[in-house]
């Protein structure tokens, strides 16, 4: 097994300027898959609830589910260092609530730190984990937990207005303790602007070239979620016909009783 990677090893990579690498898992299987890739970074995003649960956003997802595929992730994320969402109306109600799920997820989960979203509106949230010692990841830009204020999932940040703002929120993350920042679904000339404006690693996703990370769901470059199929997902493979033809063979052998044969059977 690799050693263990830390916030620390994350933040040195920015200052050596070598690229981190994340990707969402939600299981054992895909975790342990990661890890012997060599992944940086594994987060179980609460993107669960859209490619895993079948759910139309990630706002049903609760604190039991995210703490349940933590643990699935945890078991098998070997060096990888882990970070888990907090999911919608775990952090937004009050301290002590966003103080108690994030801890939660260190606890309970077995994660190395967590994610929210946000930026100026939740420093004062992101300050109050950290101050518990728990690593924070800021995510600002294309919130999903704020698809209906934003009228769905739309690219923010092409008027210069509302660009001056995420750069304000990036550095609102900042100063409150957040040892990195996801920026989501924004032109990929503010994310170098963001990423040069602040000291902490950005990872992005749909954010460009310059960020110094990327981070996609292990879904999409599969092939594997046929709901949506964002602009700046790669699909790397396209599992989903190898799978439906080991389905279609299974039921094809048991119709015709070509299975299970002696091969298969004591």
């Amino acid at each position: 097994m690799n050693k263990k990677k830390t916030v620390l090893d994350i933040q040195r990579m920015k200052e050596e300027g070598e690229k981190i690498t994340v990707l969402t898992a939600y299981d054992y299987p895909f975790a342990r898959l990661m890890s012997q890739a060599g992944i940086d970074v594994i987060l179980v995003g609460d993107s669960v609830g859209s490619v895993v649960s079948g759910y139309d956003n990630t706002l049903p997802v609760t604190m039991e589910e995210m703490l349940y595929h933590t643990r699935a992730v945890v078991r098998g994320s070997g060096g990888a260092l882990v970070v888990a969402d907090l999911p919608f109306l775990s952090y937004q109600i009050d301290l002590r609530d966003a103080r108690l799920n994030a801890g939660r997820l260190i606890k309970e989960g077995g994660a190395q730190a967590v994610k929210l979203e946000g930026g100026e509106n939740v420093a004062a949230t992101i300050h109050a984990i950290v101050d518990m010692d728990i690593p924070v990841v800021g995510h600002i830009g294309l919130t999903p937990q704020s698809i209906h204020r934003m009228g769905g999932f739309r690219v923010q940040g092409k008027k210069e207005e509302q660009a001056r703002q995420l750069l304000a929120d990036a550095r609102a993350v900042q100063e409150a303790g957040a040892f990195a920042l996801v920026l989501e679904g924004i032109p990929a000339d503010l994310g170098r602007r963001i990423t040069e404006s602040v000291t902490i690693p950005t990872i992005g996703i749909g954010a460009g070239v310059h960020c110094d990370g990327q981070v996609l769901v292990i879904h999409d470059i599969l092939g594997l979620c046929e709901k949506y199929s964002p602009k700046f997902v790669k699909k790397y493979a396209d599992v989903s016909g190898i799978i439906l033809g080991g389905i279609e063979d299974y039921i094809r052998e048991v119709k015709a009783g070509e299975f299970p044969d002696d091969e298969h059977s004591f």
